[in-house]
């Protein structure tokens, strides 16, 4: 679905401030819903943002934050294994098609699993990054990372057990408002937003194999100045995307979680964020019940 821009819509420079309209964007039908202005961390607004909920693959940008922040070399070469692939045929997960025997750097993963979603560089990149003496220890450890990593970045309602958004233990969840602070940690990324920020890329193993991807982000390309991150659709988790913006060097973080129209749910919810001219309400002094559903 292709989404247009706003005509005239301009993102001024300089912080942020917001009208004091406890309403916020109208009609967005996302269960969950938060806008977060990156630049200054202030809140913007939220719909049922602290009820907790699966996230499907934008739990990937977890992974993305972990692989990057953990010091790996990003350019160090790893093996694909049979079991990356067997696991995607095992859990039905989407996958960046990965070969057995083939050898891709970290960086270039961090492409497979981003762009495509592919559920086997998400499971080559815990493996790769994780500690333990076998692939299912090494994984494990890797989800404690991730786990560890969300208490760092104040995430109080999330919990991960898995790399890519497949819950096997039913434990993987979080909150609309969780997502948008992990949002914002990513964008201090030069790694992660040059791979969250294209539209398609070519990627070529050490044999001489080219992998093309295409990203699933329908935002990129579609709204000017929309710079990521990742999409997310799961049957108990519905259709998720947590998506960033950038103008004039200001940058604001979105999130939506289970919603049959993200795409025009994202619209409205940057349409809005770009009209806000006036002193901000503080959203902690809105009356009870008035961010959630």
């Amino acid at each position: 679905m292709t989404v247009a821009v706003t005509a005239g819509a301009l993102l001024a420079a300089g912080p942020f401030v917001y009208t004091a309209q406890a309403a916020g964007p109208s009609g967005v039908k996302a269960k969950g819903a938060f806008l977060l202005d990156a630049s200054s961390g202030e809140e913007m607004w939220g719909k049922g943002s602290d009820t907790k909920r699966e996230m499907a693959s934008t739990t990937k940008v977890m992974t993305a934050a972990v692989v990057v922040s953990s010091g790996a070399d990003l350019d160090r070469k790893i093996t694909v294994k049979k079991a990356y692939r067997d696991y995607v045929s095992k859990w039905g997960g989407s996958t960046a098609d990965l070969k057995t025997g083939d050898k891709l750097s970290l960086r270039q993963l961090l492409y497979g699993m981003l762009l495509p979603s592919g559920c086997d560089a998400a499971y080559a990149l815990a493996d790769a990054v994780g500690k333990g003496s076998s692939t299912t220890a090494r994984a494990d450890d890797f989800i404690a990372k991730m786990n560890a990593k969300a208490r760092q970045l104040g995430m109080k309602n999330t919990e991960f057990d898995s790399f890519d958004g497949i819950s096997k233990k039913g434990h993987n969840h979080s909150t609309a408002r969780d997502m948008a602070k992990l949002g914002k940690y990513t964008l201090g990324s030069t790694n992660i937003r040059n791979v969250a920020k294209s539209t398609s890329t070519k990627q070529k193993a050490t044999n001489g194999r080219t992998y093309t991807w295409y990203n699933t982000n329908q935002l990129l390309g579609s709204y000017k100045g929309v710079i990521g991150i990742k999409t997310g659709t799961g049957t108990k988790a519905g259709p998720c995307l947590v998506f960033a913006a950038e103008r004039n060097g200001h940058s604001v973080v979105g999130v939506i979680l289970n919603s049959g129209d993200r795409y025009p749910d994202a619209k409205k919810m940057l349409d809005w964020s770009l009209e806000q001219k006036t002193p901000k309400l503080d959203l902690r002094s809105l009356p009870e019940g008035a961010e959630r559903d």
